[in-house]
């Protein structure tokens, strides 16, 4: 049941972010998440990694070191999602949400700015510019965070409650 879980996040990434979408409405913060609180080990890891890899080979993406960065967030994003774990409550899931995408905007724009002969000079006008082009991309961002999150948590809430229900038929039928 594992493996399917895994093969799952990894295609619904693929496909959220291969597929026509917004700029940064995709699942991958929510896929990060989510195999941070359900999936144990290094797999958790794994499942981001493996998605934004295969995608950026399909896309063609050249490897950068903004490339680390951008992976550095994701893989910072299962960590949040160990955080949540099995004391998850919908409030916290959101917060964690959306602190992934605060983290991802922050860090990668940082990214951008600091970038030796970049798009931006290296000033704090430079900077807040940055951030300020940004702020549509961040937008989307975490609208997509949040959805795709909790589709993936509210899918796997209703899934746990399903089968507990099957087992007390099982039970009585016994």
């Amino acid at each position: 049941m594992k493996y399917v879980i895994v093969v799952g996040l990894i295609g619904l990434a693929l496909v959220g972010r291969i597929a026509p979408h917004p700029d940064n409405f995709t699942p991958l913060l929510a896929v990060a998440l989510f195999g941070g609180a359900a999936l144990s080990g290094g797999i958790a890891y794994f499942v981001p990694f493996a998605a934004l890899f295969i995608s950026d080979l399909l896309l063609e993406n050249s490897f950068t070191w903004m490339t680390l960065v951008i992976y550095g967030c994701f893989l910072v994003g299962v960590g949040l999602g160990r955080w949540l774990g099995k004391e998850r409550s919908w409030a916290k899931t959101g917060l964690v949400a959306a602190s992934g995408s605060m983290l991802f905007y922050l860090v990668t724009n940082f990214a951008v700015w600091i970038t030796p002969n970049g798009l931006y000079p290296h000033t704090l006008d430079g900077l807040i510019e940055c951030y300020w082009l940004a702020i549509p991309f961040f937008r989307n961002s975490i609208a997509g965070d949040l959805i795709w999150t909790g589709i993936l948590f509210g899918l796997f809430d209703v899934a746990q409650i399903w089968i507990k229900s099957q087992r007390q038929d099982l039970r009585r039928l016994a």
